[in-house]
């Protein structure tokens, strides 16, 4: 992962900020109405955001409403700058955050081991009783 510094930190919270509340306000799409930015990464010279989304619902969709939202990047980004007061507004690029699927997934896995062993346990219980 690219060092990342205060600049680039401070700028990427305020498009994550900005961007969350111009989906709500202008999308016409209900499927982005349901749009979470989990995380925005700017290049050093800030010309260029990768911004990382998850769906709440839609999870079928979920190709469909990143083509959507990678379709309406310039629209956002011709919002942002005016908004914001950066020289040059980042090109913006969506992709979808599977990391919150991962670490649910990973969950579960530890849980059912967790599980698994504590039956194993109560397993040899029984059979040191005999």
């Amino acid at each position: 992962m690219p060092k990342e510094y205060p600049r680039t930190r401070r700028v990427g919270e305020q498009l994550k900020r900005e961007l969350a509340e111009l989906l709500r306000s202008e999308a016409d799409d209900p499927r982005l109405a349901l749009v979470s930015i989990t995380s925005v990464q700017l290049s050093r010279d800030l010309a260029h955001a990768k911004v990382y989304i998850t769906l709440l619902g839609y999870d079928d969709q979920r190709p469909e409403v990143v083509e959507a939202l990678n379709r309406l990047a310039p629209e956002l980004r011709r919002l942002l700058g005016r908004i914001l007061r950066l020289r040059v507004v980042p090109r913006l690029v969506f992709y979808y955050d599977e990391v919150i699927e991962r670490g649910a997934a990973l969950s579960a896995l530890i849980d059912q081991a967790v599980s698994a062993d504590q039956q194993r346990n109560r397993g040899d219980d029984d059979l040191g009783g005999v």
